[in-house]
């Protein structure tokens, strides 16, 4: 089934108006919604960075969407509380939540005081994360020594079924790696080609389950105002990896985009007033073989977008009612 998700973007908006628009996207024929965890904005412009654990909760009891995030257990989130984070979250709202696992940025990292990993360690770490939280996951009480440290852990209060566990992954090689451990997967969609190589390398390692992306797209009535969005709210987004990994603040982030060029924000964002040029976009990102896309308006103002696109957008895509589970 093709799912059309509402991204809600806790780097750019309010949690409390961001609840408002969530459930504006439900009503709108939106199916599902994501957010990522984020302690740090991409930029001093953005100027938010909610809770996205709180805020789920409130989202789940206001909607009857599945909602997952995208969070990097390990540094700042330990993976005993993720896992009780998460665990709670399904046993309120059962079949409705999920997380994707990643390795992490320094911008939302470095606020624990310990030094950043190189890539290798932060591979190392996930990995033993995942383990940990699948055992939490599954009742056990949990130690461990490594690239992490548990003592004695238990999550107590557990769903009937453990919430899917997706990797998070921007490039082919670390979307193979996530394949020994995922029940799905999660990308931020790029061009039709390294979509299909990401997809097909996580498909050629073993990986389950299904596929989602996450575009970014600017689109207001008027093509010199989607532009201006995209330029003001999303310049960071040309900051490729492993840049955007290493950078520690959003200043830093800022002062690596300010050269940014109309051509390298379009590469970055689906930018256009025409809302059959988005309408293509997601249908080729569907066509790839993706199961999930996310949508993610790089405004701070949403209602017009949400409106839009429920009421043009998602119909030509066969996915303006109904609704999808984790």
């Amino acid at each position: 089934m093709t799912l059309i998700g509402f991204h809600a973007s806790h780097e750019q908006i309010a949690p409390s108006a961001l609840l408002d628009h969530v459930r504006h996207a439900e009503q709108a024929g939106f199916q599902a919604a994501m957010c990522s965890d984020h302690h740090t904005p991409w930029s001093t412009r953005q100027a938010e960075s909610g809770f996205s654990w709180a805020w789920l909760g409130a989202a789940l009891a206001s909607t009857s969407f599945s909602l997952g995030l995208v969070t990097a257990p390990g540094q700042r989130m330990h993976p005993a509380i993720v896992a009780q984070a998460i665990a709670t979250l399904e046993e309120m709202f059962p079949g409705r939540c999920w997380a994707a696992l990643g390795s992490g940025q320094n911008m939302n990292e470095h606020i624990t005081g310990d030094p950043w990993p190189d890539k290798a360690t932060r591979v190392r770490r996930l990995d033993e994360s995942v383990d940990v939280m699948r055992r939490l996951l599954a009742g056990e009480e949990v130690s461990h020594s490594g690239e992490i440290v548990v003592d004695r852990a238990r999550v107590w209060s557990l769903p009937a079924e453990p919430p899917p566990l997706f990797g998070a992954a921007v490039t082919a090689d670390s979307a193979a790696s996530h394949a020994r451990w995922a029940d799905g997967l999660i990308t931020v969609a790029s061009d039709a080609a390294t979509l299909r190589d990401i997809l097909a390398r996580y498909r050629d390692a073993g990986g389950r389950g299904e596929a989602a992306a996450q575009l970014h797209l600017s689109w207001a009535p008027d093509e010199d105002d989607a532009m201006a969005i995209a330029r003001d709210q999303w310049a960071t987004g040309t900051i490729g990896a492993p840049e955007s990994w290493d950078l520690a603040t959003a200043e830093e982030l800022e002062r690596a985009a300010a050269g940014a060029t109309d051509d390298e924000i379009r590469q970055a964002v689906t930018v256009s007033s025409d809302l059959s040029v988005h309408e293509a976009r997601i249908a080729e990102i569907l066509d790839v073989g993706f199961d999930r896309v996310y949508l993610h308006h790089v405004g701070k103002e949403q209602a017009a977008f949400i409106d839009a696109f429920g009421e043009r957008v998602l119909p030509a895509l066969g996915a303006g009612s109904g609704r999808a589970g984790a």
